[in-house]
């Protein structure tokens, strides 16, 4: 089946975002954000049941949060209210429109707690998205981990590795690791990782070690205007990226993880999957913040 199908099936697979849940403040206005939730709501436009575990804070932009994720039509069930201050990220955009962060500290989604109700849900879900920096905290880092523990066998386990300033550690990164099936990350992120394994030879051969090294069914390689790089044991896809005008790349990576996710749960050919996932990332770099609509069409 045609990726551009999967938004009008009716048995659309579940998938969650875990972690950070939180304010881009952009300099053209605060947007909702959070790799987790961009993944989320990317996935639901490509046809999924979607869902997000993280926490705001019992303060209005707490309040703010909740309404505009209604907005955006996606589920809060499973969004906890706590005493700490609702996560925001000050962004900074380049000339190019890529995003530099400062990331606010002890926030909400520092502290996600692992309730009955999230464990459950987790036990459907034919996808998980976390990352790296959802994990900066002992209490998050534990209830993430806690939820990959928690999933059915054959649960897509995705690490959308986000490495965001020091918010990050080797034993993060290779417990990640290890309990992925997907790796996504770029070719900013790339050469931490050659560092961290001792990766040798070219960005190709690099990716192939990593494929090796922790038994991943694909390893996703962006590689702004340079293109991406979808490799599996025995599956390689390069594709060069569409020239765009850009407004700003954030959340371009988190909607060709999302589009990534959907396909291969519907068993899409991995070439008609990476096209897509490269259309609908070019698309979201020509629109301010992470969570446009995508037009049907593209899909």
């Amino acid at each position: 089946m045609a990726i551009s199908n999967v938004s009008v099936m009716k048995n659309k697979p579940t998938v969650a975002g875990i972690g950070e849940l939180l304010w881009d403040v952009l300099p053209t206005g605060k947007q909702v954000g959070g790799a987790p939730c961009n993944f989320a709501f990317h996935a639901m436009q490509a046809g999924c049941e979607s869902y997000v575990v993280s926490a705001v804070g019992n303060d209005l932009l707490g309040d703010e949060m909740v309404k505009n994720l209604g907005k955006l039509n996606l589920e809060t069930r499973y969004i906890q209210r706590n005493q700490y201050p609702t996560g925001t990220v000050t962004v900074k955009l380049n000339e190019y429109g890529q995003p530099s962060y400062i990331i606010h500290e002890n926030t909400a989604w520092d502290n996600i707690l692992p309730t009955p109700e999230i464990l459950r849900k987790s036990g459907e879900c034919r996808a998980v998205c976390f990352g790296s920096l959802g994990q900066r905290s002992s209490v998050s880092a534990s209830t993430i981990l806690q939820v990959l523990e928690s999933v059915k066998s054959g649960c897509l386990k995705v690490f959308d590795i986000n490495l965001r300033q020091h918010f990050y550690s080797p034993e993060i990164i290779t417990k990640s690791l290890e309990f992925a099936d997907v790796l996504k990350l770029n070719d900013e992120e790339l050469p931490v990782l050659t560092g961290l394994y001792g990766l040798t030879g070219e960005v190709k051969n690099q990716i192939k070690q990593l494929v090796n090294l922790f038994n991943l069914q694909y390893v996703v390689c962006t590689m702004g205007e340079k293109g991406s790089i979808i490799m599996g044991h025995n599956e390689f896809s390069f594709l060069e990226s569409p020239k765009v005008v850009v407004a700003d790349t954030v959340g371009a990576g988190d909607s060709f993880t999302a589009v990534l996710v959907a396909g291969l749960l519907h068993n899409v050919e991995l070439k008609k999957i990476h096209e897509k996932a490269t259309q609908v990332a070019a698309f979201v770099c020509t629109q301010r913040g992470a969570t446009p609509l995508i037009p049907f069409e593209i899909f």
